[in-house]
């Protein structure tokens, strides 16, 4: 028995067989535009937070650095402005007077401690050069601490003894034929010293470093004379 033959499909069948596949041809790309935008969206989502956080994290590690090395690196020490008339041990006090006067000066005290001096005071800091007494002993009037060393004295030991010191106010320089190591020298006061490590050194600045009871208190110590040798 022969099987029936197929019936034709309507054309009107084939053409809404068509249109469906069209729209679902339609849907599958949209649904595959909306795949790839997602993807690109999780990567660029994904590549942001990288980048936020390789930028925290590059901050942390420049914070840290900068904490490192404020720990890490010596700080020069600091003094109260003003004497409180405390006694420090070996401190020696003078009368010297005072004034402007032309040339050299013949100084009772090695270094000097006060006197007259000349008209143009030394600019504070530090010098690898002996420098003018005339010129540092008016520095001292307006209350700066000169602070002489032998020119023997060690690197590190110069390095310790700079870090002992103010950052402003303050005369370093060598000085040959000292009666000591360090001898500091303030407006008609003095300390003599044989070591970097004296705990005298700080007691002294913090007495007489930008005292009241010299004859200028709070005058400039920079705009006039740098002498040779200023390093700072």
């Amino acid at each position: 028995m022969s099987s029936s033959p197929t019936p034709p499909v309507p054309p009107a069948a084939k053409a809404q067989a068509k249109a469906l596949t069209v729209k679902e041809q339609r849907a599958e790309a949209r649904a595959k535009k909306l795949e790839e935008y997602k993807k690109r969206e999780a990567r660029a989502r994904r590549n942001r937070l990288i980048g936020i956080w390789s930028a925290v994290a590059g901050t942390v590690v420049i914070v840290a650095l900068v904490v490192s090395a404020i720990v890490l690196t010596p700080q020069r020490a600091s003094y109260t402005a003003g004497s409180d008339g405390a006694k420090i041990s070996g401190v020696e006090t003078f009368k010297n007077g005072a004034g402007h006067v032309e040339g050299t000066v013949d100084y009772p005290q090695n270094p000097p401690a006060g006197g007259e001096h000349n008209q143009m005071w030394l600019n504070c800091g530090v010098y690898d050069q002996p420098v003018p007494n005339e010129n540092a002993v008016h520095s001292m009037e307006h209350g700066a601490v000169w602070v002489t060393y032998d020119p023997k004295l060690s690197d590190d030991d110069l390095a310790a003894l700079k870090l002992k010191l103010p950052s402003s106010y303050i005369v370093l320089s060598p000085k040959e034929d000292l009666p000591s190591t360090i001898v500091l020298s303030a407006w008609n006061a003095q300390l003599q010293v044989d070591s970097v490590d004296d705990e005298r050194v700080g007691e002294f600045l913090e007495e007489f470093w930008k005292s009241q009871f010299v004859p200028e208190p709070g005058a400039l110590c920079s705009g006039a004379l740098d002498a040779p040798g200023k390093v700072s």
